[in-house]
């Protein structure tokens, strides 16, 4: 185990081992002793990497060993810690048995192992890297400030992380199945019509830069003005625009008062509106 803490994380690998009671040797389980981790925030692995790296196990087995603890559910079976997907890998290369690290840890610790190490890796979309700081937040009574001190990273990066979250469930679901990226997820957060907004940039395979393009163009767009203006007014303004052959647009109050615009579009119509006002006053 690296017992180098990786730039950018307040705590590694090495430094949640040291908290714990760790077994000396390195031992072997049968892999069907050994179930997932009920706290891995990582929901969908890679499957190139994973054929990769279990063409690598076919080849040389596993280098290094994975972490495990007793299952709290079945006395007989050991939980991962660290280390599922070298589980998964060694599974399809046909493997029985798997070197293990035979490690104590409650459920936080658990969490915080498969977190660190997920991170430490890359491994975690940003999706599933929120899922895991919500569950130390609601499960654990971690405050965000004490995820930022655990992770290493600032307080706004992990409020920017939990705020993927409040994305409608549709979205949310794009994300996972990678139809659109964390990049347009963070575009899309706090908007009205998110889900909208998603479907477009499928549908459209617009960029991340074009995204926020698009979104621009909605924020700044004003919405339309209920149409609500008394019918006499409108018949007025016709009857007017169909005399004099310019459009013109009439705005009474309820108290009668108000603007009469004559909306020209060349010095000849301007001309016109001018002779028409001399010529009647």
């Amino acid at each position: 185990m690296n017992s180098q803490i990786k730039k950018g994380l307040g705590r590694g690998l090495s430094s949640l081992i040291g908290e714990t009671k760790v077994e000396s040797k390195t031992n072997k389980l049968l892999l069907s002793d050994i179930v997932p981790n009920k706290y891995q925030p990582r929901k969908n692995f890679d499957e190139e990497n994973l054929d990769d790296l279990t063409k690598s196990i076919k080849e040389r087995g596993v280098i290094q060993p994975i972490i495990v603890r007793s299952s709290n559910s079945d006395n007989s079976k050991y939980e991962i810690i660290a280390g599922e997907r070298r589980w998964l890998a060694a599974k399809r290369a046909g493997l029985h048995d798997i070197p293990v690290v035979v490690t104590e840890a409650d459920d936080l610790k658990s969490l915080e192992f498969a977190i660190v190490e997920n991170v430490q890796r890359h491994d975690l979309n940003p999706l599933e890297e929120a899922q895991g700081y919500k569950k130390l937040i609601d499960e654990f009574n971690y405050d965000q400030e004490k995820v930022s001190k655990f992770i290493g990273k600032s307080r706004s990066y992990i409020t920017n992380s939990l705020r993927l979250l409040t994305l409608p469930p549709e979205v949310i679901k794009l994300i996972e199945q990678q139809k659109i990226t964390s990049g347009h997820a963070k575009i899309l957060v706090g908007l009205n019509n998110a889900s909208f907004v998603a479907n477009k940039i499928i549908e459209k395979k617009l960029s991340v830069r074009q995204t926020e393009k698009f979104v621009k163009i909605f924020k700044t767009k004003k919405p339309k003005a209920t149409n609500n203006r008394d019918a006499n007014i409108k018949d007025l303004e016709n009857s007017l625009s169909e005399k004099i052959g310019i459009n013109v647009v009439i705005k009474n109050s309820k108290n009668n008062k108000g603007t009469i615009t004559f909306l020209y579009k060349e010095i000849d119509q301007l001309n016109k509106i001018i002779d028409i006002i001399k010529d009647n006053y």
